[in-house]
Protein backbone atom coordinates (compact mmCIF):
# COMPACT_ATOMS: atom_id res chain seq x y z
CA UNK A 1 0.00 0.00 0.00
CA UNK A 2 2.89 2.36 0.75
CA UNK A 3 3.96 2.25 -2.89
CA UNK A 4 0.60 3.45 -4.20
CA UNK A 5 -0.29 5.93 -1.46
CA UNK A 6 -0.69 9.55 -2.49
CA UNK A 7 -1.04 11.73 0.61
CA UNK A 8 -3.06 14.97 0.37
CA UNK A 9 -1.02 17.95 -0.80
CA UNK A 10 -1.88 21.52 0.11
CA UNK A 11 -0.16 22.90 -2.97
CA UNK A 12 0.39 21.43 -6.42
CA UNK A 13 3.99 20.58 -7.15
CA UNK A 14 4.31 20.22 -10.92
CA UNK A 15 3.59 23.81 -11.97
CA UNK A 16 6.41 26.00 -13.31
CA UNK A 17 5.55 29.44 -11.91
CA UNK A 18 3.53 30.25 -8.82
CA UNK A 19 1.56 33.39 -8.08
CA UNK A 20 4.57 35.53 -7.15
CA UNK A 21 7.23 34.08 -9.46
CA UNK A 22 7.53 35.32 -13.01
CA UNK A 23 8.74 34.11 -16.40
CA UNK A 24 11.10 36.25 -18.45
CA UNK A 25 9.59 39.45 -19.82
CA UNK A 26 9.41 38.02 -23.36
CA UNK A 27 7.53 34.95 -22.13
CA UNK A 28 5.36 37.16 -19.92
CA UNK A 29 4.17 39.28 -22.85
CA UNK A 30 3.45 36.23 -25.03
CA UNK A 31 1.59 34.48 -22.19
CA UNK A 32 -0.33 37.69 -21.47
CA UNK A 33 -1.40 37.97 -25.12
CA UNK A 34 -2.52 34.33 -24.92
CA UNK A 35 -4.76 35.24 -21.97
CA UNK A 36 -6.14 38.15 -23.98
CA UNK A 37 -6.99 35.97 -26.99
CA UNK A 38 -8.74 33.41 -24.78
CA UNK A 39 -11.03 35.91 -23.05
CA UNK A 40 -12.28 37.26 -26.37
CA UNK A 41 -14.70 34.36 -26.81
CA UNK A 42 -16.94 35.44 -23.93
CA UNK A 43 -16.32 39.14 -24.61
CA UNK A 44 -17.68 38.83 -28.15
CA UNK A 45 -20.46 36.30 -27.62
CA UNK A 46 -22.41 38.16 -24.92
CA UNK A 47 -22.84 41.45 -26.86
CA UNK A 48 -23.40 39.47 -30.08
CA UNK A 49 -26.36 37.73 -28.46
CA UNK A 50 -27.86 40.67 -26.57
CA UNK A 51 -27.25 43.86 -28.58
CA UNK A 52 -29.41 42.83 -31.61
CA UNK A 53 -32.28 42.02 -29.23
CA UNK A 54 -32.01 45.55 -27.83
CA UNK A 55 -32.35 47.00 -31.31
CA UNK A 56 -28.66 47.78 -31.70
CA UNK A 57 -26.83 47.78 -35.04
CA UNK A 58 -23.54 46.10 -35.96
CA UNK A 59 -21.85 49.39 -35.09
CA UNK A 60 -23.50 49.41 -31.65
CA UNK A 61 -22.40 45.81 -31.11
CA UNK A 62 -18.80 46.65 -31.98
CA UNK A 63 -18.79 49.56 -29.53
CA UNK A 64 -20.30 47.47 -26.72
CA UNK A 65 -17.58 44.86 -27.30
CA UNK A 66 -14.96 47.61 -26.99
CA UNK A 67 -16.56 48.85 -23.77
CA UNK A 68 -16.69 45.34 -22.32
CA UNK A 69 -13.06 44.76 -23.29
CA UNK A 70 -11.98 47.98 -21.57
CA UNK A 71 -14.02 47.19 -18.45
CA UNK A 72 -12.56 43.67 -18.34
CA UNK A 73 -9.04 45.04 -18.41
CA UNK A 74 -9.77 47.67 -15.77
CA UNK A 75 -11.53 45.17 -13.47
CA UNK A 76 -8.67 42.69 -13.89
CA UNK A 77 -6.26 45.41 -12.74
CA UNK A 78 -8.45 46.12 -9.69
CA UNK A 79 -8.69 42.45 -8.77
CA UNK A 80 -4.99 41.60 -9.16
CA UNK A 81 -3.71 44.73 -7.40
CA UNK A 82 -6.33 45.40 -4.73
CA UNK A 83 -8.74 42.44 -4.63
CA UNK A 84 -7.82 38.82 -4.03
CA UNK A 85 -4.47 39.41 -5.83
CA UNK A 86 -4.98 36.06 -7.56
CA UNK A 87 -4.04 35.73 -11.27
CA UNK A 88 -7.66 35.85 -12.50
CA UNK A 89 -9.06 37.56 -15.58
CA UNK A 90 -12.33 39.42 -15.06
CA UNK A 91 -14.83 39.50 -17.91
CA UNK A 92 -18.47 39.52 -18.94
CA UNK A 93 -20.75 37.03 -17.20
CA UNK A 94 -23.55 34.91 -18.65
CA UNK A 95 -25.21 35.11 -15.23
CA UNK A 96 -26.73 38.44 -16.31
CA UNK A 97 -28.34 36.98 -19.40
CA UNK A 98 -31.83 36.31 -17.96
CA UNK A 99 -32.18 39.67 -16.12
CA UNK A 100 -31.02 41.52 -19.23
CA UNK A 101 -33.55 39.61 -21.34
CA UNK A 102 -36.23 40.59 -18.82
CA UNK A 103 -35.26 44.26 -19.18
CA UNK A 104 -35.16 43.97 -22.98
CA UNK A 105 -38.68 42.52 -22.94
CA UNK A 106 -40.12 45.30 -20.80
CA UNK A 107 -43.31 46.50 -22.49
CA UNK A 108 -42.36 50.17 -22.09
CA UNK A 109 -39.17 49.55 -24.07
CA UNK A 110 -40.75 47.29 -26.67
CA UNK A 111 -43.17 50.08 -27.58
CA UNK A 112 -40.31 52.23 -28.91
CA UNK A 113 -40.48 52.00 -32.70
CA UNK A 114 -37.04 53.39 -33.52
CA UNK A 115 -34.50 50.54 -33.02
CA UNK A 116 -31.63 52.84 -32.09
CA UNK A 117 -33.68 54.70 -29.49
CA UNK A 118 -34.86 51.39 -28.08
CA UNK A 119 -31.24 50.25 -27.85
CA UNK A 120 -30.21 53.43 -26.02
CA UNK A 121 -33.06 53.32 -23.53
CA UNK A 122 -32.58 49.59 -22.91
CA UNK A 123 -28.90 50.17 -22.23
CA UNK A 124 -29.78 53.02 -19.85
CA UNK A 125 -32.16 50.71 -17.96
CA UNK A 126 -29.47 48.01 -17.69
CA UNK A 127 -26.97 50.58 -16.43
CA UNK A 128 -29.36 51.85 -13.77
CA UNK A 129 -30.17 48.37 -12.47
CA UNK A 130 -26.46 47.44 -12.32
CA UNK A 131 -25.59 50.62 -10.42
CA UNK A 132 -28.05 49.77 -7.64
CA UNK A 133 -27.33 46.01 -7.67
CA UNK A 134 -23.57 46.64 -7.31
CA UNK A 135 -24.26 47.82 -3.75
CA UNK A 136 -24.72 44.17 -2.71
CA UNK A 137 -21.14 42.93 -3.38
CA UNK A 138 -19.67 46.26 -2.28
CA UNK A 139 -21.44 45.98 1.07
CA UNK A 140 -20.97 42.22 1.58
CA UNK A 141 -17.32 42.48 0.58
CA UNK A 142 -16.03 45.54 2.38
CA UNK A 143 -18.14 44.86 5.49
CA UNK A 144 -16.52 41.37 5.54
CA UNK A 145 -19.92 39.69 5.78
CA UNK A 146 -19.01 37.50 2.80
CA UNK A 147 -15.95 36.33 4.70
CA UNK A 148 -18.09 35.44 7.70
CA UNK A 149 -20.38 33.44 5.44
CA UNK A 150 -17.36 31.58 4.07
CA UNK A 151 -16.81 30.08 7.53
CA UNK A 152 -19.52 27.61 6.57
CA UNK A 153 -17.39 26.36 3.67
CA UNK A 154 -15.45 23.14 4.09
CA UNK A 155 -13.37 21.17 1.55
CA UNK A 156 -16.32 18.78 1.24
CA UNK A 157 -18.80 21.60 0.66
CA UNK A 158 -16.64 23.51 -1.81
CA UNK A 159 -15.52 20.52 -3.89
CA UNK A 160 -18.79 20.23 -5.84
CA UNK A 161 -19.17 24.02 -6.05
CA UNK A 162 -15.74 24.53 -7.60
CA UNK A 163 -16.23 21.40 -9.71
CA UNK A 164 -19.50 22.75 -11.08
CA UNK A 165 -17.84 26.09 -11.90
CA UNK A 166 -16.10 24.13 -14.67
CA UNK A 167 -18.28 21.10 -15.40
CA UNK A 168 -21.48 23.13 -15.27
CA UNK A 169 -20.38 25.04 -18.37
CA UNK A 170 -20.57 21.96 -20.60
CA UNK A 171 -23.19 23.61 -22.84
CA UNK A 172 -20.55 26.12 -23.98
CA UNK A 173 -18.22 23.28 -24.90
CA UNK A 174 -19.09 20.50 -27.32
CA UNK A 175 -22.63 21.71 -28.14
CA UNK A 176 -20.97 24.86 -29.55
CA UNK A 177 -18.24 22.76 -31.20
CA UNK A 178 -21.04 20.85 -32.92
CA UNK A 179 -22.11 24.02 -34.72
CA UNK A 180 -18.95 23.69 -36.82
CA UNK A 181 -17.29 20.33 -36.20
CA UNK A 182 -14.76 20.76 -39.00
CA UNK A 183 -12.94 23.45 -37.01
CA UNK A 184 -14.07 22.64 -33.45
CA UNK A 185 -12.92 19.01 -33.28
CA UNK A 186 -9.47 19.67 -34.84
CA UNK A 187 -9.09 22.42 -32.23
CA UNK A 188 -9.66 19.96 -29.38
CA UNK A 189 -7.31 17.37 -30.84
CA UNK A 190 -4.47 19.81 -31.55
CA UNK A 191 -4.67 21.41 -28.09
CA UNK A 192 -4.43 18.00 -26.42
CA UNK A 193 -1.62 16.89 -28.74
CA UNK A 194 0.51 19.99 -28.23
CA UNK A 195 -0.01 20.52 -24.50
CA UNK A 196 0.22 16.87 -23.44
CA UNK A 197 1.95 14.64 -26.00
CA UNK A 198 4.46 17.16 -27.37
CA UNK A 199 5.07 19.13 -24.20
CA UNK A 200 8.60 17.79 -23.73
CA UNK A 201 9.75 19.02 -27.14
CA UNK A 202 11.74 22.23 -26.68
CA UNK A 203 12.99 23.56 -30.02
CA UNK A 204 13.96 27.05 -28.76
CA UNK A 205 16.30 27.74 -25.82
CA UNK A 206 14.96 24.88 -23.73
CA UNK A 207 11.52 26.58 -23.50
CA UNK A 208 8.53 24.18 -23.59
CA UNK A 209 6.84 26.12 -26.39
CA UNK A 210 4.05 23.62 -27.05
CA UNK A 211 3.15 23.37 -23.37
CA UNK A 212 3.54 27.07 -22.61
CA UNK A 213 1.79 28.60 -25.67
CA UNK A 214 -0.74 26.00 -26.92
CA UNK A 215 -3.60 28.52 -27.26
CA UNK A 216 -1.70 30.89 -29.54
CA UNK A 217 -0.37 28.07 -31.71
CA UNK A 218 -3.69 26.24 -32.02
CA UNK A 219 -5.83 29.33 -32.58
CA UNK A 220 -3.45 30.52 -35.31
CA UNK A 221 -3.53 27.16 -37.11
CA UNK A 222 -7.30 26.64 -36.95
CA UNK A 223 -8.10 30.30 -37.66
CA UNK A 224 -6.05 30.16 -40.89
CA UNK A 225 -7.66 26.81 -41.72
CA UNK A 226 -11.17 28.23 -41.21
CA UNK A 227 -10.30 31.25 -43.36
CA UNK A 228 -9.16 28.93 -46.15
CA UNK A 229 -12.47 27.06 -45.93
CA UNK A 230 -14.36 30.36 -46.05
CA UNK A 231 -12.38 31.68 -49.03
CA UNK A 232 -12.75 28.39 -50.89
CA UNK A 233 -16.54 28.65 -50.68
CA UNK A 234 -17.05 25.66 -48.40
CA UNK A 235 -20.00 27.40 -46.72
CA UNK A 236 -21.45 29.15 -49.76
CA UNK A 237 -24.75 27.25 -49.65
CA UNK A 238 -24.71 26.29 -45.97
CA UNK A 239 -27.54 27.20 -43.55
CA UNK A 240 -27.33 30.60 -41.86
CA UNK A 241 -26.39 29.11 -38.46
CA UNK A 242 -23.50 27.17 -40.01
CA UNK A 243 -22.27 30.23 -41.88
CA UNK A 244 -22.42 32.36 -38.73
CA UNK A 245 -20.49 29.74 -36.72
CA UNK A 246 -17.91 28.73 -39.30
CA UNK A 247 -17.17 31.68 -41.56
CA UNK A 248 -14.53 34.23 -40.64
CA UNK A 249 -16.37 37.10 -42.33
CA UNK A 250 -19.89 36.89 -40.90
CA UNK A 251 -19.47 38.63 -37.54
CA UNK A 252 -19.30 42.10 -39.20
CA UNK A 253 -17.18 43.27 -36.29
CA UNK A 254 -14.16 44.53 -38.23
CA UNK A 255 -16.17 46.59 -40.71
CA UNK A 256 -18.39 48.03 -37.95
CA UNK A 257 -15.70 48.90 -35.43
CA UNK A 258 -14.27 52.47 -35.39
CA UNK A 259 -10.53 52.91 -35.84
CA UNK A 260 -10.18 54.65 -32.49
CA UNK A 261 -12.65 55.15 -29.70
CA UNK A 262 -12.19 55.84 -25.99
CA UNK A 263 -14.87 54.29 -23.75
CA UNK A 264 -16.30 56.77 -21.27
CA UNK A 265 -19.17 56.91 -18.75
CA UNK A 266 -22.52 58.16 -19.91
CA UNK A 267 -22.07 57.40 -23.59
CA UNK A 268 -25.54 55.85 -23.85
CA UNK A 269 -27.20 58.62 -21.83
CA UNK A 270 -28.29 58.99 -18.21
CA UNK A 271 -29.09 55.67 -16.45
CA UNK A 272 -32.73 54.99 -15.62
CA UNK A 273 -33.97 53.17 -12.54
CA UNK A 274 -36.87 50.75 -12.22
CA UNK A 275 -37.47 48.65 -9.06
CA UNK A 276 -38.32 45.49 -11.01
CA UNK A 277 -35.18 45.76 -13.14
CA UNK A 278 -33.03 46.27 -10.04
CA UNK A 279 -34.50 43.30 -8.20
CA UNK A 280 -33.99 41.03 -11.21
CA UNK A 281 -30.39 42.21 -11.59
CA UNK A 282 -29.65 41.47 -7.93
CA UNK A 283 -30.02 37.76 -8.64
CA UNK A 284 -27.29 37.90 -11.28
CA UNK A 285 -25.00 39.78 -8.90
CA UNK A 286 -25.47 37.08 -6.24
CA UNK A 287 -24.80 34.33 -8.79
CA UNK A 288 -21.65 36.07 -10.07
CA UNK A 289 -20.38 36.37 -6.48
CA UNK A 290 -20.80 32.62 -5.91
CA UNK A 291 -19.27 31.71 -9.26
CA UNK A 292 -16.33 34.03 -8.64
CA UNK A 293 -15.76 32.59 -5.16
CA UNK A 294 -15.54 29.12 -6.69
CA UNK A 295 -13.14 30.43 -9.36
CA UNK A 296 -10.96 32.09 -6.69
CA UNK A 297 -10.63 28.75 -4.93
CA UNK A 298 -9.62 27.04 -8.18
CA UNK A 299 -7.20 29.82 -9.17
CA UNK A 300 -5.44 29.72 -5.81
CA UNK A 301 -4.71 26.03 -6.25
CA UNK A 302 -3.53 26.39 -9.85
CA UNK A 303 -1.32 29.34 -8.86
CA UNK A 304 0.32 27.25 -6.09
CA UNK A 305 -1.10 29.57 -3.42
CA UNK A 306 -2.88 28.79 -0.19
CA UNK A 307 -6.72 28.88 -0.24
CA UNK A 308 -7.74 32.55 0.05
CA UNK A 309 -8.63 33.41 3.67
CA UNK A 310 -12.05 34.81 4.54
CA UNK A 311 -10.72 38.38 4.60
CA UNK A 312 -9.21 38.01 1.12
CA UNK A 313 -12.45 36.58 -0.29
CA UNK A 314 -14.35 39.53 1.17
CA UNK A 315 -11.85 41.98 -0.26
CA UNK A 316 -12.12 40.37 -3.68
CA UNK A 317 -15.92 40.46 -3.66
CA UNK A 318 -15.86 44.12 -2.57
CA UNK A 319 -13.61 45.10 -5.46
CA UNK A 320 -15.69 42.98 -7.80
CA UNK A 321 -18.66 45.09 -6.71
CA UNK A 322 -16.75 48.23 -7.65
CA UNK A 323 -15.99 46.56 -10.96
CA UNK A 324 -19.71 45.95 -11.54
CA UNK A 325 -20.30 49.63 -10.79
CA UNK A 326 -17.71 50.61 -13.39
CA UNK A 327 -19.36 48.22 -15.89
CA UNK A 328 -22.63 50.03 -15.27
CA UNK A 329 -21.15 53.49 -15.69
CA UNK A 330 -19.31 52.61 -18.91
CA UNK A 331 -22.26 50.66 -20.35
CA UNK A 332 -21.18 47.11 -21.16
CA UNK A 333 -24.62 45.48 -21.26
CA UNK A 334 -23.50 42.93 -18.67
CA UNK A 335 -21.17 42.85 -15.64
CA UNK A 336 -18.00 41.19 -14.45
CA UNK A 337 -17.12 37.84 -13.00
CA UNK A 338 -14.00 35.66 -13.04
CA UNK A 339 -13.55 33.99 -16.44
CA UNK A 340 -13.31 30.25 -15.78
CA UNK A 341 -11.53 29.56 -19.07
CA UNK A 342 -8.58 31.75 -18.04
CA UNK A 343 -8.42 29.97 -14.69
CA UNK A 344 -8.14 26.69 -16.59
CA UNK A 345 -5.34 28.19 -18.67
CA UNK A 346 -3.22 28.45 -15.51
CA UNK A 347 -3.28 24.67 -15.25
CA UNK A 348 -2.81 24.00 -18.96
CA UNK A 349 0.32 26.17 -19.22
CA UNK A 350 1.52 25.52 -15.66
CA UNK A 351 2.01 29.26 -15.22
CA UNK A 352 0.21 30.87 -12.28
CA UNK A 353 2.10 34.17 -12.36
CA UNK A 354 0.16 37.26 -11.30
CA UNK A 355 2.32 39.47 -13.52
CA UNK A 356 1.18 37.62 -16.65
CA UNK A 357 -2.46 38.44 -15.92
CA UNK A 358 -1.64 42.06 -15.08
CA UNK A 359 0.09 42.48 -18.45
CA UNK A 360 -2.86 40.80 -20.19
CA UNK A 361 -5.11 43.48 -18.65
CA UNK A 362 -2.91 46.02 -20.45
CA UNK A 363 -3.61 44.27 -23.76
CA UNK A 364 -7.36 44.42 -23.08
CA UNK A 365 -7.30 48.14 -22.38
CA UNK A 366 -4.96 48.88 -25.30
CA UNK A 367 -7.06 47.02 -27.90
CA UNK A 368 -10.29 48.48 -26.52
CA UNK A 369 -9.12 51.87 -27.83
CA UNK A 370 -7.93 50.56 -31.22
CA UNK A 371 -11.25 49.29 -32.53
CA UNK A 372 -10.18 47.80 -35.86
CA UNK A 373 -7.20 45.92 -34.43
CA UNK A 374 -9.19 44.59 -31.50
CA UNK A 375 -12.01 43.57 -33.83
CA UNK A 376 -9.56 41.57 -35.97
CA UNK A 377 -8.92 39.14 -33.11
CA UNK A 378 -12.53 39.32 -31.95
CA UNK A 379 -13.65 37.92 -35.33
CA UNK A 380 -12.30 34.45 -34.53
CA UNK A 381 -15.17 31.93 -35.03
CA UNK A 382 -16.66 30.86 -31.70
CA UNK A 383 -16.31 27.05 -32.26
CA UNK A 384 -12.55 27.62 -32.00
CA UNK A 385 -13.07 28.95 -28.47
CA UNK A 386 -15.57 26.19 -27.72
CA UNK A 387 -12.91 23.60 -28.55
CA UNK A 388 -10.60 25.26 -26.02
CA UNK A 389 -13.38 25.34 -23.43
CA UNK A 390 -13.76 21.55 -23.64
CA UNK A 391 -10.24 21.28 -22.23
CA UNK A 392 -10.06 24.31 -19.92
CA UNK A 393 -13.43 23.91 -18.20
CA UNK A 394 -12.54 20.28 -17.54
CA UNK A 395 -9.33 21.33 -15.79
CA UNK A 396 -11.25 23.66 -13.45
CA UNK A 397 -13.80 20.94 -12.74
CA UNK A 398 -11.06 18.49 -11.77
CA UNK A 399 -9.45 21.09 -9.49
CA UNK A 400 -12.72 21.28 -7.59
CA UNK A 401 -12.86 17.52 -7.20
CA UNK A 402 -9.26 17.56 -5.93
CA UNK A 403 -10.51 19.17 -2.69
CA UNK A 404 -12.04 15.78 -1.83
CA UNK A 405 -8.53 14.48 -1.03
CA UNK A 406 -8.76 16.35 2.29
CA UNK A 407 -11.99 14.58 3.24
CA UNK A 408 -12.97 11.05 4.16
CA UNK A 409 -14.56 9.67 1.03
CA UNK A 410 -15.13 6.34 2.76
CA UNK A 411 -17.88 8.09 4.74
CA UNK A 412 -21.42 7.46 3.50
CA UNK A 413 -22.37 10.94 4.70
CA UNK A 414 -19.71 12.54 2.50
CA UNK A 415 -20.59 10.37 -0.49
CA UNK A 416 -24.24 11.39 -0.14
CA UNK A 417 -23.49 15.12 0.05
CA UNK A 418 -21.01 15.06 -2.83
CA UNK A 419 -23.19 12.96 -5.07
CA UNK A 420 -26.47 14.82 -4.60
CA UNK A 421 -24.90 18.29 -4.84
CA UNK A 422 -23.08 17.39 -8.07
CA UNK A 423 -26.15 15.74 -9.58
CA UNK A 424 -28.60 18.49 -8.67
CA UNK A 425 -26.04 21.15 -9.61
CA UNK A 426 -26.10 19.80 -13.16
CA UNK A 427 -29.67 18.50 -13.34
CA UNK A 428 -31.60 21.52 -12.02
CA UNK A 429 -30.00 24.11 -14.36
CA UNK A 430 -30.39 21.65 -17.24
CA UNK A 431 -34.13 21.50 -16.52
CA UNK A 432 -34.35 25.30 -16.56
CA UNK A 433 -32.41 25.49 -19.83
CA UNK A 434 -34.49 22.79 -21.55
CA UNK A 435 -37.74 24.35 -20.32
CA UNK A 436 -36.71 27.64 -21.85
CA UNK A 437 -35.63 25.96 -25.09
CA UNK A 438 -38.87 24.08 -25.72
CA UNK A 439 -41.36 26.59 -24.34
CA UNK A 440 -39.78 29.51 -26.26
CA UNK A 441 -41.75 31.97 -24.14
CA UNK A 442 -41.59 31.11 -20.45
CA UNK A 443 -39.05 29.82 -17.97
CA UNK A 444 -40.07 27.38 -15.19
CA UNK A 445 -40.74 30.14 -12.64
CA UNK A 446 -43.58 31.92 -14.41
CA UNK A 447 -45.76 34.28 -12.40
CA UNK A 448 -47.33 37.63 -13.23
CA UNK A 449 -44.30 39.37 -11.67
CA UNK A 450 -41.56 39.41 -14.29
CA UNK A 451 -38.89 40.57 -11.85
CA UNK A 452 -39.72 37.63 -9.55
CA UNK A 453 -39.43 35.20 -12.46
CA UNK A 454 -36.09 36.64 -13.57
CA UNK A 455 -34.70 36.50 -10.03
CA UNK A 456 -35.39 32.82 -9.36
CA UNK A 457 -34.79 31.63 -12.91
CA UNK A 458 -31.33 33.20 -12.73
CA UNK A 459 -30.54 31.61 -9.36
CA UNK A 460 -31.53 28.10 -10.43
CA UNK A 461 -29.90 28.33 -13.87
CA UNK A 462 -26.42 28.52 -12.28
CA UNK A 463 -24.77 25.13 -11.52
CA UNK A 464 -22.32 26.51 -8.89
CA UNK A 465 -25.17 28.35 -7.13
CA UNK A 466 -27.41 25.27 -6.97
CA UNK A 467 -24.40 23.19 -5.91
CA UNK A 468 -23.53 25.64 -3.13
CA UNK A 469 -27.10 25.74 -1.81
CA UNK A 470 -27.30 21.94 -1.63
CA UNK A 471 -23.73 21.18 -0.51
CA UNK A 472 -23.30 23.91 2.11
CA UNK A 473 -26.73 23.38 3.66
CA UNK A 474 -26.32 19.61 3.92
CA UNK A 475 -22.70 19.85 5.06
CA UNK A 476 -23.64 22.19 7.90
CA UNK A 477 -26.75 20.34 9.06
CA UNK A 478 -25.94 16.61 8.81
CA UNK A 479 -23.95 15.21 11.78
CA UNK A 480 -21.84 18.35 11.93
CA UNK A 481 -20.05 17.80 15.26
CA UNK A 482 -19.27 14.14 14.55
CA UNK A 483 -17.94 14.84 11.08
CA UNK A 484 -15.49 17.74 11.48
CA UNK A 485 -12.50 15.62 10.57
CA UNK A 486 -14.34 13.78 7.78
CA UNK A 487 -15.36 17.13 6.24
CA UNK A 488 -11.73 18.27 6.08
CA UNK A 489 -12.17 21.10 8.58
CA UNK A 490 -8.84 20.53 10.42
CA UNK A 491 -7.02 21.09 7.13
CA UNK A 492 -9.13 24.13 6.18
CA UNK A 493 -9.08 25.85 9.60
CA UNK A 494 -5.62 27.40 9.37
CA UNK A 495 -6.47 29.06 6.06
CA UNK A 496 -9.57 30.80 7.38
CA UNK A 497 -7.69 33.75 8.86
CA UNK A 498 -5.03 35.91 7.24
CA UNK A 499 -2.54 35.17 10.04
CA UNK A 500 -3.44 31.49 10.20
CA UNK A 501 -0.62 30.53 7.82
CA UNK A 502 2.52 32.56 7.19
CA UNK A 503 2.23 31.91 3.44
CA UNK A 504 -0.99 33.93 3.29
CA UNK A 505 0.88 37.19 3.78
CA UNK A 506 3.30 36.31 1.00
CA UNK A 507 0.51 35.61 -1.49
CA UNK A 508 -2.24 38.06 -0.54
CA UNK A 509 -0.68 41.16 1.02
CA UNK A 510 -1.49 44.38 -0.81
CA UNK A 511 1.32 46.24 -2.63
CA UNK A 512 2.85 49.53 -1.49
CA UNK A 513 2.12 48.78 2.20
CA UNK A 514 -1.60 49.31 1.64
CA UNK A 515 -2.34 46.73 4.32
CA UNK A 516 -1.94 49.57 6.81
CA UNK A 517 -5.09 51.11 5.33
CA UNK A 518 -6.91 47.76 5.02
CA UNK A 519 -6.53 45.79 8.27
CA UNK A 520 -6.64 42.03 7.77
CA UNK A 521 -8.82 41.10 10.72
Amino acid sequence: MADISHPPMEQLQDLEYCIDSNPTWVETFILAFQNYILMLGTTVMIPSALVPLMGGSYHDKAIVIQHLLFASGWNTVLQTFCGTRLPVVMGGSYAYYIPVLYIIGDSSLQKISDPHQRFLQTMQAIQGSLIVASIIPIFLGFSKVWGLFSRFFSPLGMAPVVGLAGLGLYNRGFPAVGNCVEIGIPMILIVIALSQYLKHIRPVEDIPIFERFPILICVSIIWVYSHILTSAGAYKNAPDNTQYSCRTDRAYIISSAPWFRAPYPGQWGAPTFHPGHVFAMMSAVLVSMIESTAAYKAASRLAIATPPPAYVLSRGIGWQGLGILSDALIGTGTASTVLVENVGLLGLTKVGSRRVVEVSAGFMIFFSFLGKFGALFASIPFPIFAGLYCVLFGIVGSVGLSFLQFTNMNSMRNLFITGISLFLGISVPQYFNEFSLFSRHHLPVNTHAGWFNAFFNTIFSSPPTVGLIVAVVLDNTLDVEKSKKDRGMPWWAKFRTFRGDNRNEEFYSLPFNLNRCCPTT
